[in-house]
């Protein structure tokens, strides 16, 4: 029987949005200066006020408020007129030293194995299919897609009564086989200039976002909503809060597989939150990328201060040419899942995460990141034999 899964992405003017990518500028600033920084930072957006707290360990000096402002400007928030601006914002800064309890576990010369531990414990899940080319589920796929297109129509292609802030959401039916077959519903909501008609808005989003977009999915029974409420004027930080973190679903994998609860935004690797969920991701991928599976849930999980996971585990949903077991034994053989590890077989020390937070973290094969890359292939398969 077929049936209908729905995920949805935000664009890089949305409150959430800018927060996470505040977090990850200064992370890169961080990193750039020294990449052994350690950094846990958190943002929170609200009209008129941006708000930086976190801890931070590091060798350079981080011009936070700088970043912050720049960060806000270069999204698109450079003009009063939108209600919220680089210029205008207060930001304050209160970011503290990081803990010398956590430092305890995640410094190898402190450690108590003399061994990068995980910084923190919990438990991180990665995931790829073969719905799309990058591996991804087909409805974040395009649910980013729409917010990307928004953005360069906004930035490039002559809206110019568009702003910031806006969300989509694509619902697809699947055939009983579990395969995507076309698009149920659109959703799209956009920020836009106070003096343009709904009927232009939709019209111009139709044309030059959704089709571009959607087309080859689209049929005569697809429903659209473009901003169902007839009006987004009021949007960004005063429309609604924003706050480091609150994307998770968005950043992975649009509710297609699990998530373990960790924000990954604002975080430097030693933090297993970020790093051990870009490793699942690559090890899931690989698995589908082999063929040894047309899906692949790899769930990982840590001990704080502790270098090894306590527990690895592969779900193919019954499409696994072997067992799930005999994957888990082949992905030990060929993938080191320990932080020190990750962190270098992922060039993880790299300031790259301000690109990564919007439009999503995974998937992401228009960015030079390494998790996306699969040059284990061969030897996942041999593993198997």
């Amino acid at each position: 029987m077929s049936h209908f899964f729905t995920s949805e992405s935000v664009t890089e003017g949305h409150p959430d949005k800018l927060c996470d990518q505040i977090s990850d500028a200064i992370l890169d600033d961080a990193l750039r200066q020294d990449p052994h920084s350690h950094v846990a930072c958190e943002c929170l957006a609200t009209t008129g006020l941006v708000v930086v707290a976190g801890e931070m360990r590091t060798k350079g000096y981080i011009p936070i408020a700088e970043i912050a402002r720049r960060t806000v400007k270069e999204i698109g928030y450079d003009d009063a007129i939108y209600g919220f601006d680089h210029n205008a914002c207060a930001v304050i800064v209160t970011v503290g030293e990081q803990s010398a309890d956590i430092a305890l576990g995640i410094d190898e010369h402190t450690s108590l194995v003399k061994e990068q531990g995980a910084g923190d414990q919990g438990l991180m899940f990665g995931f790829a299919c073969d719905e799309t080319p990058e591996l991804m589920p087909l409805p974040i796929s395009l649910a980013h897609g729409l917010t990307k297109k928004l953005s360069d129509v906004r930035k490039k292609n002559g809206l110019k009564y568009l702003r910031p802030d806006g969300k989509s959401q694509v619902t697809i039916q699947y055939s009983d086989d579990g395969k995507p077959e076309r698009i149920e519903c659109v959703v799209l909501s956009t920020q836009h200039r106070e003096d343009v008609s709904h009927e232009q808005i939709c019209k111009d989003i139709k044309e030059h976002v959704i089709i571009p977009v959607c087309g080859k999915y689209l049929d005569a029974k697809t429903k659209y909503h473009i901003n169902p409420t007839g009006r987004f004027v009021i949007g960004g930080p005063p429309g609604d809060c924003g706050l480091t973190g609150r994307k998770i679903i968005v950043d992975t994998y649009g509710g297609y597989s699990r998530h373990g609860g960790g924000a990954f935004s604002g975080k430097d690797p030693s933090k297993v939150d970020r790093s051990a969920a870009y490793a699942a991701r690559w090890v899931a991928k690989h698995v589908v990328k082999a063929g040894i599976a047309r899906k692949c849930e790899v769930q990982v999980a840590y001990a704080i201060g502790v270098a090894a996971p306590v527990s690895v585990h592969a779900e193919t949903f019954g499409t696994g040419k072997v067992s799930d077991r005999m994957i888990e034994q082949a992905i030990a053989k060929v993938f080191d899942l320990r932080p020190a590890a990750i962190i270098k077989d992922l060039d993880l020390l790299k300031p790259q995460y301000r690109n990564l937070a919007a439009y999503g973290h995974m998937g992401r094969e228009d960015l030079p990141v390494k998790w996306e890359k699969c040059d284990r292939v061969d030897a996942l398969k041999k593993a198997l034999t």
